[in-house]
């Protein structure tokens, strides 16, 4: 459902609650004007004291109802944000990780945040306020012509202010805004690489550089504000100017005999009320500019992002793997990163993903892992599409080990997990498992010389580890849960002998298992258990058969000799 809907759909009964306090609001809003066409054409001639009593009683008691109605509407806005956060964070927290890639991803929980903020705040009250507008007007025409002419002329020149202010800083405002999203995205890199950048003495240089960038972006943002800040001096003087007008239109025809004494000060504050949400919309136009900006952006991420509808349940794969015609592009999308691969494996095959550096492997396994949406063709198990599983149930059947282990803040037993002791209840069953999955690659004994075990907790981006500590950790937790698929990227890339032993021993015991393996690694050691070999050249598929025939193409003879001995020692 288009994010639209759900906001309407969900939150009307505050939207329209609102507008029906905003209608009593306004209507209350006309009591200082009545208060005063009273005071100086009955109480003063009169002198009428006790007429000048229950006027003001009724007077305060109308301000002080106004003043309540105003607080439950701001109260009643406050609340529909706060639905708003409810039903539409969790949408787009897993929109953002299902299009991870997707230009302002990173920034749409911000976006989300300042909307929220201004749908909140006094722009939207101000919108609220704006269908009064032709009342006010009417009523300075029911006091005289001349005064509603007035009004008229007020409610022509502060739109056309407003849309001159739009105009000019519409363009000025999206830099402003992109400038801001990449000087912050900027500075969230560079403190995820800041122990990097000490070593390596590159502090002061990427302080400058992040200070340059944010001078362009205050610059925009400068030039834009300056822009509005034009226009809004210009409709201030505007109103005020109209106001005053008002003063000495009346007493022109007050003293014409036109209108009373009292109708003088009525059309002032009348034309006053009139303009008044103009104005405010004037002030607050940059916050709705940018609310607009920000709508059509979290939109535009969901409409790409997956579908969040209840798909079929289909069951466990068994491990049949079939890719058809897979293109992947890149991010200008100029080229493409993977170009019409195809290819198909049995259930409990092996398969060794090997190729220069940049041929796309790491890329080909992302895709079959489910961690990249394919721009053409499809990945099949078991016969089924990939897109016709629930992301989050295939997932489960498929062990992942990412090239740079990717481990998160929380504790190693919940890395392990993948975190599902969010949602488990059988605390025993769950480590039961953690337990068995970090024994099965040889890591138990690891785990347990931390400090607390498995409970130790790890630091943002898995920080405080070693790299072969966290690939192992990593490794654990691609195995856990028993899945019938492993993809495995440079799994012993930062082991050392005791690792790369665990790991030939975990993938033998996979193998036999019937586990359905892709594997990528430069090291001859996993030829042992290895059936088919796939090979990777600038995004093509080179070349795919069984492991011995690939090997007599693209081994010299010396390779030959040694993957052969490999294989029969493995054998023994």
């Amino acid at each position: 459902m288009p994010i639209d809907k759900i906001i309407w759909k969900k939150t009307r009964v505050y939207f329209v609650a609102v507008g029906l306090f905003s209608a009593l609001v306004n209507l209350l809003y006309v009591a200082p004007t009545l208060y005063m066409l009273q005071i100086y054409d009955r109480v003063v001639p009169t002198r009428g004291l006790q007429t000048l009593l229950f006027l003001t009683l009724a007077l305060l008691f109308a301000l002080a109802t106004l003043a309540l109605l105003d607080r439950v509407r701001s109260r009643l806005l406050v609340r529909a944000g706060v639905k708003l956060d409810l039903l539409i964070a969790p949408i787009l927290l897993d929109a953002t990780f299902g299009r991870p890639d997707f230009p302002g991803a990173r920034q749409a929980l911000r976006d989300f945040d300042a909307l929220r903020a201004t749908l909140s705040g006094p722009a939207t009250i101000a919108l609220f306020d704006a269908p009064w507008i032709p009342i006010y007007v009417i009523t300075c025409f029911l006091v005289h012509p001349w005064i509603g002419a007035l009004a008229i002329m007020g409610c022509i020149l502060l739109p056309l202010t407003a849309f001159a202010t739009e105009r000019a800083t519409r363009g000025k405002l999206e830099q402003a805004q992109w400038a801001a999203n990449s000087s912050y995205a900027g500075q969230e890199s560079m403190l995820g690489a800041a122990d990097t950048i000490r070593a390596l003495g590159m502090r002061r240089a990427l302080v400058a550089r992040q200070l340059g960038q944010r001078e362009a972006m205050i610059a925009t943002q400068t030039e834009a504000a300056l822009s509005a800040g034009r226009f809004l001096t210009i409709s201030k003087f505007i109103r005020l100017a109209l106001q005053s007008l008002a003063l000495g239109l009346g007493a022109l025809l007050a003293v014409d005999n036109l209108i009373s004494a009292g109708a003088i000060f009525a059309a002032s504050f009348l034309i006053a009320r009139a303009l008044q949400p103009i104005e405010q919309l004037t002030a607050t136009w940059r916050a709705l500019i940018q609310a607009r900006q920000q709508y059509g952006s979290i939109r535009a991420l969901l409409a790409t992002a997956p579908g969040t509808a209840v798909k079929t349940a289909l069951p466990a794969p068994v491990g049949a793997i079939a890719v058809d015609a897979l293109t992947i592009m890149n991010e200008e999308r100029s080229g493409a990163v993977l170009q019409n691969i195809s290819f198909a494996i049995a259930p409990g095959e092996v398969i060794a993903i090997v190729g220069p550096s940049g041929a796309g492997k790491s890329t080909l396994a992302r895709v079959i892992a489910g961690a990249l949406l394919p721009d053409r063709g499809t990945v099949r198990f078991d016969g089924a599409d990939a897109q016709d599983w629930d992301p989050d149930r295939l997932a489960q059947h498929i062990g992942y080990l990412p090239q740079d282990s990717t481990l998160l803040a929380g504790s190693i037993s919940e890395n392990i997990a993948r975190f599902a002791t969010q949602f488990s209840d059988d605390k025993v069953a769950l480590d039961r498992a953690v337990v068995a999955a970090a024994m099965k690659v040889g890591a138990d004994a690891l785990i347990r010389r931390f400090s607390n075990g498995y409970d130790h907790q790890l630091k943002l981006g898995g920080s405080g580890l070693s790299a072969g500590q966290a690939q192992r950790i990593a490794l654990a937790r691609a195995v856990f849960g028993n899945p019938a698929i492993l993809i495995l990227d440079e799994p012993n890339a930062h082991l050392d002998s005791e690792g790369d032993a665990a790991l030939i021993a975990t993938l033998g015991a996979s193998k036999a298992e019937r586990k359905t393996i892709f594997i990528i690694s430069h090291k001859p050691g996993i030829l042992p258990v290895v059936d088919k070999i796939l090979v990777m050249r600038d995004g093509r598929m080179e070349m795919f058969g069984p492991r011995d025939e690939v090997l007599a193409k693209i081994a010299p003879p010396r390779m030959h000799r040694v993957s052969a001995a490999s294989v029969a020692k493995g054998a023994s």
